[in-house]
């Protein structure tokens, strides 16, 4: 999981899609001069300040400039202030990314998130109509269209999943079954992580269900697999749940992944959103599952890359053919990087699972770390592929 995230709400397939983000390093934030289209942002500790409060439709670049001392996010999000059209995250101190929107005429907000904490430093946002909005030819709509549905099933049947394996978890947990629970729990959360930047989207959703207890918000119950997590592998001086508490948290959980498949059922995507989880997916892998952050106390980290890494490689694959006609080059290198990462992986499997991560030497998690972020420069540059 991520810091906890915002909503985000069902988009349908356009010939110019709803929203599309992409993110990639920056040498600066100075935009395009007399290009209405490039914006700049810079955010500090108490400000976030745009070039321009409007811009014509079409795709827009943000170039996104971290003046103060702490981590910033910067959001696009809908007139609701809650609808997430795009975001980037991640950026320290005097470092610079763009983010790159192809946004529809409307009303919108932008955030800064200093400290990547609370609601963020908000301004309202104008996207005025065009005549040179984005076209897209008869083949790449077909491309799309095949994409779009291909994708939609998936995160539908991993979701179904989800919803079957978590149902049969509780179930152990609640009666007392703690091996074959903790056998389970790795297996389970795979379908999670492969949909996760979809399951972040719900912003209510999300941290009730995988918030670590390091990123806890002041005052925010804590509750969801991680709160079971802990439970499960007691560190020293835990104190362990009565029968009543474990039922509480695991009727909670089922609930919320119930809700949870509810909602995805009821998704419609854009090709841009699917090239755009494929990064956030690979995200995720690098703040958390890389650095050992997301399962403290299990250590079953691995089986969330892998899911990550499934989930990514998917929504790559979907979007591949249209890539491949506009940047060869691209494609190839993201189908050699995933290989490479995946081969790592591979090494690194344990019967029908993989190696606890406590137990990976520095050696062989470097060599992970090496490979995610050789793979993240090129995925960085995927949605603009798409959209190009």
């Amino acid at each position: 999981m991520r810091k906890p995230a915002l909503a985000l709400t069902a988009a349908a397939l356009v010939a110019a899609p709803v929203f599309a983000a992409c993110t990639e390093n920056a040498s600066s934030a100075t935009g395009d001069k007399g290009d209405p289209r490039s914006l700049t942002v810079s955010s500090s500790a108490d400000a976030c300040d745009l070039s321009a409060t409007s811009a014509p439709a079409g795709k827009l670049t943000f170039d996104v400039t971290n003046t103060g001392s702490q981590v910033t996010e910067f959001y696009l999000l809908g007139a609701d202030g809650l609808t997430i059209k795009a975001e980037i995250e991640n950026i320290g101190p005097n470092i610079s990314r763009k983010l790159t929107v192809n946004a529809t005429p409307g009303k919108y907000v932008t955030a800064c998130k200093p400290g990547m904490k609370g609601d963020g430093i908000r301004a309202d946002f104008t996207v005025a109509k065009s005549e040179d909005a984005p076209t897209v030819s008869a083949d790449e709509q077909q491309q799309v269209a095949t994409a779009v549905a291909n994708y939609k099933a998936y995160v539908n049947d991993q979701s179904d999943q989800l919803l079957a394996a978590t149902q049969k978890f509780v179930g152990l947990y609640k009666a007392g079954k703690d091996d074959e629970a903790r056998a389970l729990y790795p297996q389970a959360r795979m379908h999670w992580e492969r949909i996760e930047t979809v399951a972040e989207s719900f912003g209510d959703l999300d941290p009730k269900t995988d918030a670590r207890e390091a990123d806890l918000e002041p005052g925010q119950k804590w509750t969801g697999w991680h709160r079971i997590e802990k439970d499960l592998w007691p560190p020293a001086g835990y104190q362990a749940l009565s029968p009543a508490e474990r039922a509480t948290f695991a009727d909670d959980l089922m609930k919320n992944v119930t809700t949870l498949d509810t909602r995805i059922a009821g998704l419609s995507y854009t090709v841009d959103q699917i090239a755009n989880g494929s990064r956030g997916l690979l995200e995720e892998v690098a703040t958390g599952k890389v650095t050992g952050e997301e399962e403290t106390w299990s250590h079953t980290d691995l089986w969330d890359f892998q899911g990550n890494v499934d989930g990514a490689k998917v929504g790559w694959e979907g979007v591949k053919p249209i890539v491949e006609a506009k940047n060869p080059q691209l494609a190839l290198q993201l189908d050699q990087r995933f290989g490479a990462l995946q081969q790592l992986l591979d090494q690194q499997k344990a019967g029908e699972g993989f190696t606890f991560y406590d137990k990976v030497s520095d050696a062989d998690r470097k060599a992970l770390s090496d490979a995610v972020n050789a793979l993240s420069e090129p995925l960085s540059q995927l949605t603009a592929a798409v959209l190009s």
